[in-house]
């Protein structure tokens, strides 16, 4: 019962992420940086102004209602089962902003359209089958996931201050994705924490990493926004923020843990589709020809 209900807010979260991201990327790409023969960015003043521009704030808007959704759904089944839901917003942007540049979607992209949605739906399937998010989480599990997280937050702070100005879209959305996959598994192991009755250092350290991670995460993806159309952010997203908190929730929170061999091979695989399905789209999308 409790999954069900899970899984329905998920779904109501993807769409909301869908309409969120539209409203975005239309306005990221109107306020970005952009000098002739240079890629686009969002600097610290451009950054500014959005906070200031109405359609931005109806994406986070919707963002925000999308957030809640998906952080309802992780309290009542675990990240295995919830996460991967979201690949649904694809399809949802792909028609939005198809419809908005009046851009039609062509048959490549639609190939790979629906490429990263067939790895995504194999895998959700068989996460719902298995899914166990029924081990308490101890005091060390905590160091780990916040000795991964600094070392990662570190990592990729560096880099996007050093490349932000030559790095493409797909750059971007990998590291949004990564991001956001750790500060998702932060807050549902804080949900598990609550749940156990441990509300303590660790916890609200926990609580911290999650916001550090989502932050930089956000300005990951307003500056994808700004290089590539709202349908390849929102695939890079859906595919990659959801298989990295899936491996950190079967190897740290003990998802999965009753997976047999042949299991983890048709995740792997399926893995594997649903991002080569999103590289496909990042090389035949109609908006990126020539980029």
């Amino acid at each position: 019962m409790f999954r069900a209900i899970a899984i329905s807010l998920s779904l109501l979260a993807a769409v909301a992420l869908a309409f969120g991201a539209q409203f975005q990327n239309d306005s990221v790409t109107k306020n970005s940086d952009k000098k002739a023969g240079e890629k686009s960015g969002v600097g610290f003043r451009n950054l500014l102004k959005l906070f200031g521009d109405k359609r931005w704030l109806t994406g986070m808007s919707f963002l925000s209602a999308g957030a809640v959704l998906q952080i309802s759904a992780l309290t009542m089944a675990p990240l295995i089962v919830v996460q991967p839901i979201g690949a649904l917003a694809l399809v949802i942007t792909s028609l939005l902003n198809a419809r908005a540049t009046k851009t039609p979607i062509t048959r490549a992209t639609w190939i790979a359209i629906a490429i990263c949605t067939a790895g995504i739906a194999v895998f959700v399937t068989l996460a719902t089958t298995i899914g166990d998010d029924q081990r308490s989480l101890t005091d060390g599990d905590l160091v780990s996931l916040l000795a991964v997280i600094s070392a990662v937050l570190a990592v990729f702070g560096a880099l996007f201050f050093a490349t932000r100005k030559k790095a493409t879209a797909l750059n971007f959305i990998l590291g949004a994705g990564v991001l956001y996959g750790f500060g998702i598994v932060f807050i549902k192991a804080v949900i598990q924490r609550v749940a156990q009755g441990n509300v303590e250092w660790l916890t609200l350290c926990c609580v911290a990493a999650a916001i550090g991670a989502i932050i930089l995460g956000a300005w990951f993806v307003q500056n994808a926004y700004a290089s590539g159309p709202p349908d390849l952010v929102i695939a890079g997203l859906t595919v990659i923020d959801p298989m990295v908190a899936i491996s950190i929730g079967m190897v740290i929170l003990g998802e999965a843990s009753n997976a047999s061999p042949l299991n983890m091979l048709v995740f792997i695989l399926s893995g594997a589709t649903a991002a080569l399905g999103v590289w496909m789209l990042s090389k035949v999308h109609p908006e990126l020809r020539g980029k």
